[in-house]
């Protein structure tokens, strides 16, 4: 199989029952299997949430049994909604002990922005127009992957099976959430397509608005330098031109600066230089509490959290092993190096910044590009399996980390 401007070819000896050339499924064009598929799973998706909302109880954001819209807006879907309603905050919050508290800095502008701007012009209730918002992107965000996974796998099925398992995926009820994953997935999958083609020019407006949707710019600095090295190491058998050199490593510096940006803002905005880490560390000193921002020390002592001395640390310890075990597997290398440089340089900015705790799970969203790697098996039995499994997951991820239980401590 391979692509071409604006077809896909198909070898013949790739060809099932299905697809051969007349038949109904080949003469359907890649963007309707696509959203079909988005579709259908929007489905599976909208019963397990309205179900657990049929069982919500009385909340700090509605009553009981709240409607659909209500019900996908609570959590920091609320703090988006002040967001688009009054903006944010010039006097950082202070806690009782002096210290800097929650406040509306730790969410970026992007998706709040364009949904206070969407409504302006429509007129309608704030929390129509951020689920839409969440599912149009959702939706393209599929669109995008599918074309990524089919540059990168050089097969159609296997990467309507990655859109698939995306679509599925045990936190894909974010997808139509009041949350700004959506649309920062849908960024970021656009901007890895357009690394891939080496299209440097168009991602400088993506990174700028992806970096102020979600923290994102510093790991993808991390991997545009490890893609400009490896360009430029392999050089001899893969030119690369001076012109492509210059653009590549300029975007490396922008995203970097991008990545920086809205520190510099909260700065700017409240007189403090560390407003914003202040206000990231203010979520986990529920767990362990107020401290400053150490890189590379949350993970160790979230594992002393959870699972004591001398365990926590080993267990990190291991999944750090294993996630770099994980990467030289030989499905995930046929995702290429562009996507398993961006695998590691997302969690090793995780690694860096971020306490795990319930949220970690969300957190880990911009992964999603190794479900191509978790696709490649075609065995039917493995497939139907792996697509239930991860719909069960969809019921035990909204259990334990969107369902409200009295003063719930596991936020997704």
């Amino acid at each position: 199989m391979s692509e071409e401007p604006g077809r896909l070819v198909v070898a013949d000896d790739e060809q099932t029952t299905d697809d051969r050339p007349g038949s109904l499924w080949a003469r359907t064009p890649w963007w309707a299997k696509v959203l079909g598929v988005f579709a259908l799973s929007r489905v599976v998706t909208t019963i397990i949430v309205l179900l657990f909302a049929r069982a919500q109880g009385p909340n700090p954001w509605t009553g009981a049994n709240p409607p659909y819209l209500s019900y996908a807006a609570i959590w920091d879907g609320n703090w988006y909604k002040i967001i688009s309603f009054y903006g944010y905050p010039s006097v950082l919050p202070v806690t009782a002990d002096g210290h800097v508290g929650e406040s509306a800095w730790a969410f970026m502008p992007g998706y709040p922005f364009l949904v206070s701007g969407l409504r302006a012009l429509t007129g309608t209730t704030w929390e129509l127009v951020a689920v839409t918002v969440s599912v149009l992107c959702a939706a393209a965000t599929a669109l995008v992957f599918y074309r990524l996974m089919n540059h990168v796998l050089k097969d159609a099925r296997t990467a309507l099976f990655a859109v698939v398992l995306f679509c599925v995926a045990p936190l894909s009820p974010l997808l139509q959430f009041a949350y700004a994953e959506s649309m920062g997935l849908l960024l970021l999958v656009t901007a890895l397509y357009l690394v891939v083609l080496r299209r440097y020019g168009w991602v400088f407006p993506i990174v700028a608005l992806m970096a102020l949707t979600r923290p994102s710019g510093l790991a993808f600095a991390l991997f545009l330098v490890l893609h400009v090295g490896y360009r430029f190491l392999t050089r001899g058998r893969d030119p690369f031109p001076l012109r492509e050199r210059v653009t590549a490593s300029a975007l490396a510096v922008f995203s970097g600066v991008m990545g920086l940006a809205w520190l510099a803002i909260a700065a700017v905005a409240t007189g403090s230089p560390t407003a914003y880490t202040d206000t990231e560390l203010a979520w986990r000193a529920a767990y362990i509490g107020y401290g400053e921002l150490v890189p590379f020390t949350a993970w160790f002592e979230s594992g002393v959290w959870w699972l004591g001395a001398p365990w926590g640390p080993i267990v990190v310890v291991l999944l750090i092993v294993g996630f770099a075990v994980f990467l030289f597997l030989p499905p995930v290398k046929r995702l290429g190096k562009d996507l398993r440089f961006w695998l590691a340089s997302y969690a090793l900015y995780l690694l860096a910044v971020f306490f795990p705790q319930s949220s970690t799970f969300r957190l880990l969203m911009p992964l999603f590009p190794a479900l191509g790697a978790l696709a490649l098996p075609r065995s039917p039995v493995y497939r139907v399996l792996i697509v239930l499994v991860a719909i069960a997951g969809q019921v035990g991820w909204m259990a334990i980390g969107w369902g409200v239980d009295g003063r719930d401590w596991t936020p997704p």
